[in-house]
């Protein structure tokens, strides 16, 4: 799954993160998020069962990780129960290299992944300018409740169809139930 993707002044390859890259992803978190809240994040994530290591992907430029992604598992709550879905949180790339399409590139590898998985869809939390030209559309359309920080506009719930949604199934409508991972401090 090394992809190079075609940005200057290096080439980029996109690749699953390994415990060798844990300090380096660290640090860049905390470096494109002005806090160390998200590292904190990536870090409870790894610790927890809903971690998918096929679905936590690096970029590297030059030996330097310069990007991170994580999709890991969540629900989706109804009145029929759980169902269980994935969430893409978080997604950075070192400042110095932002605006190079790093960030849309591993975007689009890891749920190039979630595809193959068969997962039906992914959900997050983010600017719908952004994800939006990614194929993202705001939650509600298809019935998916993502309660949102204060701050965040109501179109910042996201949801990407995959291959395998069934837009009849109505597990797939409901409140996305974050775990326990998401818990800590903001």
């Amino acid at each position: 799954m090394n992809r190079p993707v075609n940005e200057e002044p290096a080439a980029v390859v996109i690749r699953p993160e390994t415990a060798d890259d844990h300090d380096a992803i660290s640090s860049l978190v905390a470096a494109a998020f002005q806090s160390d809240a998200e590292a904190g994040l990536v870090d409870r994530i790894r610790a927890s069962r809903e971690y998918v290591p096929d679905m936590a992907l690096v970029a590297e430029a030059d030996g330097q990780i310069v990007g991170h992604v994580m999709i890991s598992g969540a629900v989706i709550r109804n009145a029929a129960g759980d169902r269980r879905i994935v969430v893409l949180s978080p997604l950075a790339t070192l400042p110095e290299y932002q605006g190079r399409g790093i960030g849309s590139s591993l975007v689009l590898a890891v749920t190039d992944v979630a595809a193959q998985r068969g997962e039906p869809l992914v959900v997050l939390e983010g600017s719908p300018a952004y994800y939006g030209r990614l194929g993202f559309e705001h939650s509600l359309t298809y019935g998916i409740e993502i309660r949102l920080p204060t701050w965040a506009p109501p179109e910042a719930a996201q949801v990407l169809r995959l291959a395998s949604f069934d837009p009849d199934d109505p597990t797939l409508r409901g409140r996305v139930v974050y775990p326990a991972a998401f818990d800590g401090p903001e």
